[in-house]
């Protein structure tokens, strides 16, 4: 077997293990399928479009997962969505520089390890209503930020709603699932209207990412916890931030 056969064998064999992780927790995994991409020397113009359309299945499955017991929020989801789609799809149809590109995504992951490792933005039994104009100002930064980078948002979201006790943990997750479903879509349509195609590779991609992310969601949402899932998690995510903002 040739070097270039095992390493791409090595990577479809990842994927769904990265979408297990994050739909455990209520995330598509966008972050997850950019920091692998970044460990396999992917470029940025394959990067955005495929780890939005992964973003966009494993995301359904787990916000699935998620309502169908019970912990969808509408009130708290609405202000976010109604200003991150617009926002996610000017973001999605703007280009970037290749070394910006990969300086800021690394800068996101870090934020994505900070969020694992639940270094802020704890469960609280104290919750407050959120206010409308916060939720769209949340969500219309976080949207463009999202269709920009090629992520959904919620690995940003969910640690937003803690940290100011919007939600709780199963709350914050299924929310997030949602929101990550309706910015990948946007950013999808306007990464499609600037020009963006899909490798044939991308099937076999979609497809594993679904196996790993059904099982993932369904363990996450009833019986997981989901700490030491974030754990491992959390250091794939370190590796690529760091990979991604030392190395040019």
């Amino acid at each position: 077997m040739s070097e270039t056969m095992t390493h791409e064998i090595g990577f479809f064999l990842l994927i769904p293990i990265v979408a297990f992780l994050y739909a455990a927790v209520g995330h598509g995994g966008a972050s997850g399928y950019l920091a692998l991409m970044a460990l396999f020397s992917f470029t940025p113009e394959v990067m955005r479009p495929t780890a939005l359309l992964l973003n966009l299945f494993v995301a359904g499955i787990a916000f699935y997962q998620y309502f169908k017991r019970g912990y969808f929020n509408q009130r708290l989801f609405w202000p976010f969505a109604i200003a991150s789609i617009p926002m996610a799809y000017l973001g999605g149809y703007l280009e970037l520089d290749a070394s910006l590109y990969k300086k800021i995504l690394g800068a996101f992951l870090l934020f994505a390890v900070i969020r694992m490792l639940d270094l802020f933005g704890r469960e609280s039994e104290g919750i407050r209503p959120i206010q409308t104009w916060h939720g769209l100002l949340t969500g219309a930064v976080i949207g463009f930020f999202s269709g920009l980078i090629g992520i959904g948002g919620g690995i940003i979201l969910t640690p937003v709603i803690l940290l100011f006790h919007w939600g709780k943990m199963k709350e914050a997750a299924c929310v997030s699932a949602l929101f990550i479903w309706v910015n990948s879509t946007a950013g999808l349509i306007g990464q499609l209207h600037s020009g963006v195609t899909y490798s044939s590779g991308s099937i076999l991609m979609v497809a594993l990412a679904l196996l790993g992310g059904s099982l993932g969601a369904y363990l996450g949402s009833q019986y997981l916890s989901g700490m030491v899932l974030k754990r491992i998690l959390a250091v794939v995510l370190l590796m690529a931030s760091i990979k991604l903002i030392l190395i040019p």
